[in-house]
């Protein structure tokens, strides 16, 4: 996973540098224009965009890098139902396995160009090559033809439940539509321009990697007709500029907002909420209400946690109520969570979940029986990933008391990205355990979600490489279903056998608020950050 920051920590220099940022700032006005009249609204994002291609990574900050320049064909509502958006409508055929699609008039790139069908054919085939739901919509598609410079086809090999969902799929990697030039770039190569035909423009002269970027409202830009709801509807861009401006330090941004030298905040910390909620100037409010979950994720590769027996002392052990009291603290913005696709989404259910917690004489004899025999357990632990810094710090010791030969290794966050996929024997860099999280919009069916893969370390596996027939021939009859009630009944199965195989173990959901002026208005509840339908006053 990516890191989201709650609160950074940062040497001296950031600070610093953050701190010439905000003096800077204090320079303007803190009113509703710029010098030459137009609306600005200024930002800090959860971190510093660099990589702009947000095919070629999943990073959530070039994600929303994405949804700020580029459109989708569908996007979804606040129920998570798909919705079309640059699609006016689209057919299926009685066979259901051909898929017609019409474009709205008027949809336009922001270099001029019309948008077209083979732009859209390319951009799906792009985005098809590296996420998981694209990789399975990908190996059921046929062909894919354009009819006319409006309408293209999807053509199936066989019935396929999940194509709309899967072009409306929310969150990383998201399809968005780029030119056919850019979209022919291979999807580990990042695309030569940012072009995209989206409520604004990336101003390219203004960017500064991982401190700046600017945005320009696309006076081109088409919406839809209908009232903006989540990501779905009509894109009205209401300011005429954004600024995203990056401050690693949670307490500078903080400063900086309640002096209004900034508009908002898209990640506050919660031990700065208090001094937030004390201004009579700031809203704060959640804006992504499916949150994220922590998860616990076990190496089936590595024994002794090869041995189901030995994961699910494990997963007995486990309280999220420590987890979630031990990283955030404060029950407001945290819920104790089983369902593995996200609780309050379609495919919510507690199936399988463990009803009980054993005690720690109850552990102890479930992990004499299991045939453990003392092997050290090596569990990764990030220092400087201040959003699941103290989860790992939860598992050791309760490990430990239950009787596991714990190693708790600490490194950075990048050192533990690439040491998760190493398949190595234990002595040579190998690991049993990490700890990470996810938006709960990247958890939400049994095809989006990679903690519940059973394709151990092939193709599409995710680092764990958990390898389970079974588990795969439930997520195919889910992604071969087309009856929504069927595919939830089917789901309810994914999980279960991913809760009595020990996947992951689900740690629970949080939910960190945003923070705006109160000058701002028409902020948007979105699974994804969208400045668009934002007003500034």
């Amino acid at each position: 996973m990516r890191p989201r920051h709650f609160r950074s920590l940062v040497s001296a220099f950031a600070i610093c540098a953050s701190l010439g940022l905000v003096v800077g700032l204090a320079a303007v006005a803190p009113d509703a224009t710029a010098q030459d009249g137009k609306t600005v609204l200024r930002f800090v994002p959860h971190a510093g965009l660099r990589i702009t291609d947000p095919i070629m990574t999943t990073a959530y900050i070039s994600r929303n890098h994405g949804y700020m320049i580029y459109d989708t064909l569908f996007s979804v509502n606040d129920k998570f139902e798909p919705k079309p958006q640059m699609v006016e409508k689209y057919e299926v055929s009685p066979d259901k396995l051909t898929y017609t699609f019409t474009l709205r008039d008027g949809l336009k790139f922001h270099n001029g160009k019309p948008v077209t069908s083979e732009d859209c054919i390319a951009s799906i085939k792009r985005w098809g090559q590296v996420d998981g739901m694209g990789l399975k919509l990908m190996s059921t598609t046929k062909d894919m033809v354009a009819v006319n410079d409006k309408t293209f086809q999807i053509i199936l090999k066989e019935p396929y439940g999940l194509v709309i969902d899967s072009l409306a799929k929310p969150s990383s990697n998201v399809p968005f539509i780029m030119p056919k030039e850019m979209a022919d770039t291979p999807a580990n190569k990042p695309v030569p321009d940012d072009i995209g035909s989206g409520p604004y423009r990336m101003v390219k002269s203004e960017f500064q990697p991982g401190v700046k970027v600017v945005y320009e409202k696309f006076a081109d830009y088409k919406p839809r007709s209908e009232p903006a709801n989540s990501l779905s509807g009509g894109k009205v861009a209401k300011v005429d500029r954004v600024e995203w401006i990056t401050m690693s330090d949670a307490q500078t941004a903080t400063n900086a907002l309640v002096k209004g030298e900034i508009d908002m905040i898209e990640q506050t910390s919660f031990d700065l909420l208090p001094e937030l909620e004390k201004s009579k100037d700031i809203t704060i409010k959640d804006l992504n209400p499916a949150g994220q979950q922590y998860m616990l994720r076990p190496n089936w590769l590595q024994p002794p946690l090869d041995n189901v027996k030995i994961r699910k002392v494990i997963m007995a052990a486990v309280n999220q109520e420590d987890y979630l009291a031990a990283q955030v603290g404060n029950p407001k913005y945290y819920k104790v969570c089983h369902a593995m696709f996200g609780c309050g989404t379609p495919l919510a259910t507690d199936a399988g979940a463990p009803t009980k917690h054993p005690s720690i004489a109850e552990l102890k004899k479930m992990l004499k029986e299991s045939g453990y025999k003392g092997e050290k357990i090596v569990i990764m632990a990030p220092t400087d990933l201040l959003s699941i810094a103290q989860l790992p710090l939860v598992t050791a010791p309760l490990l430990r008391e239950i009787g596991f030969n714990v190693d708790l290794q600490t490194m950075d966050w990048q050192t533990l990205v690439g040491r998760r996929a190493k398949k190595d024997p234990i002595d040579q860099g190998g690991w049993h355990i990490f700890h990470t999280s996810w938006y709960v919009a990247d958890l939400l069916n049994p095809i989006a979600n990679a903690g519940v893969r059973g394709l151990g370390f092939g193709e599409g596996g995710w680092f764990g490489w958990s390898k389970d027939p079974e588990m795969e021939k439930l997520r195919n009859a889910y992604a071969a279903e087309t009856d929504p009630a069927k595919q939830k009944q089917i789901a309810a199965e994914v999980q279960k056998r991913a809760y009595d195989q020990v996947f992951f173990v689900p740690l629970g959901e949080v939910h960190l608020p945003s923070a705006f002026r109160k000058n701002v208005s028409g902020v948007l509840s979105t699974p994804a950050m969208a400045l668009w339908n934002i007003e500034k006053k």
